[in-house]
């Protein structure tokens, strides 16, 4: 059994782990010296932590650096094709994987469909994604360090259980361990907006910040939320689901089985929803119709399909000022498929931002639109393994440290 002071070693000699090589990342190529001037360590646990990175494959000697008079420093850098990792987005129909190196850049990607909305089947479809990245790239399975999975719904994040999906109707599925238990590798799963935002904060617009929200917009809405430099994620991953604040408790049914949800005025369901609706009053053609169809419809001009998104944009933007009201974020990242509406949908709800947000916290707040790319999700969902790799032990659930001592 490990004693206190044996834990109390690991502990620390983690924590330097992890300085070292986040100080290499953040800041590299740099020397040894430099890394101990930066970290603050000594030149022998440096030398001796450097070393073990080198040997993991993490970290390499670049060519040396500049020279004071002596001889030329070896600087140090990380690997990034020293590991991959493999993140999915589990969606209604179909699985998108995509391979990253250490630095969350795309190596290699898939889309397959999922045929049937079964937990058997989801699972087959996803081994089915690592096997064809594994073709597509090469053999990178000695060196992957695991598989991270993303999906909508309710997720317990420290015990790899979902535990409610909207889209599916599934619930108590232990998700993680029966993946693990196909893959033979270890798999992460969580909220695909908190996959999303872990990505942004280790390798993307929130790098460096301190606070900041994720706004995901299309078949749903989701909320990230970054606070201290953490993502926040709830007591059991019931956080974000900023689409099932109340908007109207008298208005439409929505998925949840609740009335009036933001989701049913913003997201494409109630987009869809309001089209149909002027389609029985005769203001739209009768037919099936896309949200891409509705958009463009409203991009060209199109009176009813116009006032559709202005109402859409409204509700967002009501909702976007309560989250500043309340939580008053440096940056706020509005992200997903919605993001390809463009200006039909941002000109409302930065005009209902700008009417709604309390005076004086107006110009606090930074927006960034991304431009969406469908393999975003799974570039998310690789983060969480990156971010198993890169994160701090003391930023660690409290119920992981203890198993040191």
């Amino acid at each position: 059994m490990t004693t206190p002071s044996h834990a109390n070693r690991d502990l620390m000699r983690a924590i330097n782990r992890s300085t070292v090589l986040n100080t290499i990342k953040n800041h590299g190529p740099l020397s040894r010296t430099e890394i101990a001037k930066r970290t603050r360590l000594s030149a022998a646990t440096v030398s001796a932590i450097t070393a073990e990175l080198i040997l993991s494959n993490l970290v390499f000697e670049k060519e040396a650096g500049d020279s004071s008079g002596g001889r030329r420093p070896i600087l140090l850098a990380l690997n990034p094709r020293g590991g991959f990792v493999i993140g999915m987005k589990l969606a209604e129909d179909h699985v998108t994987g995509a391979l990253t190196d250490l630095e969350a850049s795309i190596v290699a990607k898939t889309t397959l469909p999922l045929p049937a909305g079964t937990v058997d089947t989801a699972i087959d479809t996803m081994a089915a994604a690592v096997d064809a990245l594994h073709s597509s790239a090469g053999n990178f399975r000695e060196k992957l360090l695991g598989v991270g999975v993303g999906l909508a719904g309710i997720i317990d994040h420290r015990q790899g259980e979902l535990r409610y999906s909207p889209i599916f109707g599934w619930r108590s599925i232990p998700l993680a361990a029966l993946l693990e238990a196909r893959l033979q590798v270890d798999v992460r799963i969580d909220n695909d907006v908190n996959t999303l935002t872990f990505t942004e904060l280790w390798f993307g617009r929130g790098k460096g910040v301190e606070n900041f929200l994720t706004i995901t917009v299309g078949r749903g809405i989701g909320l990230g939320i970054v606070v201290n430099g953490q993502v926040y994620q709830g007591l059991q991953g019931g956080v974000g689901e900023f689409g099932h604040t109340s908007f109207d408790p008298e208005g439409p049914l929505c998925a949840c089985g609740k009335r009036g949800c933001l989701e049913t005025y913003a997201a494409d369901p109630g987009l869809l929803r309001m089209a149909n609706e002027a389609q029985a009053r005769g203001e739209l053609l009768a037919g099936s119709l896309t949200v891409e169809e509705l958009c463009c419809l409203a991009e060209s001009g199109h009176p009813t399909a116009r006032a559709i998104y202005t109402q859409a944009g409204a509700a967002l933007g009501l909702g976007i000022a309560n989250l500043i009201n309340v939580l008053n974020p440096q940056l706020i990242i509005l992200s997903g498929e919605g993001v390809r509406a463009g200006e039909v949908l941002f000109a409302p709800m930065r005009a209902m931002m700008q009417a709604q947000v309390m005076p004086g916290l107006s110009a606090d707040t930074r927006f960034q639109i991304d431009d969406w790319d469908d393999s975003a999700w799974a570039r998310g969902a690789a983060g969480m393994i990156l971010r198993d790799l890169f994160e701090s032990p003391i930023h660690h659930e409290p119920a992981r440290l203890a198993s040191l001592f």
